[in-house]
């Protein structure tokens, strides 16, 4: 093989391998630009940074306004159950009932109704974090 062969098959490889970076640039520069009226690089690199200034603002407010939404849910009822029960042997039916209504923080109230032939009676109590005050009825 001579040196001129040699050396054509060098630039050759050197040519194709120059124009694969250069078509991988300009595709690349093409997907920078879509969309974009004006195809300067500049212009177009920094409407990519307001773009992402806005989405880290924007990320910024949804974060706080989960944070604040996590908050108030805190204080909504969470946990409510019912357990309905006879409390005299003479009436039959489990008429009486007691539910509690509870938030997050064991926070809430607990009504009791108790079914008799004489009438009804309601009681409800007031929970505050495991401490209970009874509210006349």
């Amino acid at each position: 093989m001579s040196l001129v062969t040699l050396s054509i098959i060098i630039f050759g490889l050197w040519n194709i391998t120059l124009s694969v970076l250069v078509f991988r640039m300009v595709s690349h520069y093409n997907r920078l630009t879509e969309g974009v009226s004006t195809h300067t690089l500049k212009e177009s690199l920094e409407k990519i940074l307001d773009a992402y200034v806005k989405n880290k603002k924007d990320i910024a407010g949804l974060s706080q306004s989960l944070t604040r939404l996590e908050s108030e849910g805190d204080t909504h009822l969470q946990r409510i159950g019912i357990v309905r029960f006879n409390p005299f042997s003479d009436t039959g039916g489990s008429q009486s009932f007691t539910m509690a209504l509870l938030d997050k923080g064991d926070n809430g109230v607990v009504m009791t109704s108790l079914y008799a032939r004489t009438g009804n009676r309601w009681y409800i109590k007031y929970i505050k974090c495991e401490m209970i005050h009874i509210i006349p009825s």
